[in-house]
């Protein structure tokens, strides 16, 4: 039997202790490495980041990007069985083109057939209440719940108008919160100049109750109110902290973003100040919200209920909620059967009002 035979490599015990030392360091020097990578990360790109997207942020908030439903031909209405409705464009300011959906009381859906642009202004002026639907953050006025609304609206009898705002759909422009407040008293004034003296009511959903609210301050720095406001899922960025904040979901679903960067309403980039709004409206206000929203919660509705009460003849401002069971969350309100007996209600308060 042959002897095995082992290789010695003539090294002294003191090489040999360094080699295992050695081998011992590399672990550290890796996370030393890594370490040093990091803090290169957050001492240089990210200042750098800060300075350079700021209006990225801005998009995240009003992620008008996100142009949902896809493939939808928003120039088509009749596409999503708004047979009686015609798309526009209307100029609210020089270089904002903004897409309009116009759509008339279900009951003249004949006559709407084949008629002209022409045709809808004049039918403004039939004496129905008319609905301007300023919509949330995300998507066009092609999305399931803003169609959703403007099919119950018309079968109450009302005309309904919805805009997208600039930067949104096929708008053009860039989003900012001065630009949504121009574009919607813009469209406010348009309607009115055609409408004669049936009541313009301005229904405000999620990031349009902001804009909503904005509008009806700057009406009254004009010397004017609007006949009523619908706030539907209303939020309040004055006691909404991240993250309950309705637009803070990127905050929330990358963990560390609200560290790194700032948020968008900090430096009055994105305020809608609603609860300051209200305490200065004037207009009957009627507050939808579901109790089960996942995006603002129902406690916050009731604050700014209580709110624009105070500031004004609290039989004026009325808080509907839905209870959570329906699972209507933060935008399946217009699926509710009993919406339409409420809308109607309103609507006959506000003529009393107007009358008085």
């Amino acid at each position: 039997m042959g002897k095995r035979v082992t290789k010695q490599d003539g090294s002294s015990p003191a090489v040999q202790r360094k080699r295992v030392q050695g081998k011992d360091e590399t672990p550290s020097r890796w996370w030393l490495k890594r370490g040093l990578f990091a803090l290169f990360v957050i001492l240089i790109l990210v200042p750098v980041s800060l300075s350079m997207l700021p209006e990225l942020i801005q998009h995240f908030v009003y992620s008008h990007r996100i142009r949902l439903p896809f493939f939808v031909d928003l120039s088509r209405p009749a596409d999503h069985s708004l047979n009686h409705t015609i798309n526009m464009y209307l100029t609210s300011e020089e270089g904002i083109s903004l897409g309009v959906w116009h759509t008339v009381p279900e009951s003249r859906w004949k006559e709407a057939q084949g008629k002209d642009l022409a045709w809808y202004q004049n039918s403004l002026n039939d004496g129905s209440t008319v609905f301007i639907y300023l919509h949330g953050n995300t998507g066009t006025r092609a999305a399931t719940h803003r169609v959703g609304v403007a099919k119950v609206l018309s079968a109450l009898g009302y005309h309904v108008l919805v805009p997208d705002y600039r930067g949104f759909g096929d708008s053009t422009g860039e989003p900012t919160e001065a630009g949504l407040t121009t574009d919607a008293l813009y469209l406010y004034k348009w309607v009115k100049a055609r409408s004669g003296n049936s009541l313009v009511v301005i229904w405000g959903h999620s990031l349009g109750t902001g804009v909503s609210t904005n509008a009806a301050v700057k009406l009254i720095e004009q010397g004017e109110v609007f006949d009523g406001v619908i706030l539907e899922g209303a939020f309040n960025s004055a006691r909404q902290k991240i993250p309950g904040h309705a637009f803070s979901w990127y905050y929330w679903k990358f963990p560390g973003c609200g560290y790194l960067f700032p948020e968008p309403w900090a430096e009055n980039k994105c305020v809608f100040p609603t609860e300051e709004n209200l305490k200065k409206m004037k207009s009957p206000i009627l507050f939808l919200h579901s109790e089960d929203d996942h995006l603002v919660p129902i406690q916050v509705a009731k604050q700014m209920h209580e709110v624009a009460a105070s500031a004004q003849d609290a039989e004026r401002v009325k808080l509907v909620s839905f209870d959570g069971s329906l699972g209507y969350l933060h935008n399946g309100l217009y699926k509710d059967p009993k919406l339409p007996g409420i809308l109607k209600k309103f609507v006959l308060s506000l003529q009393r009002w107007k009358d008085k």
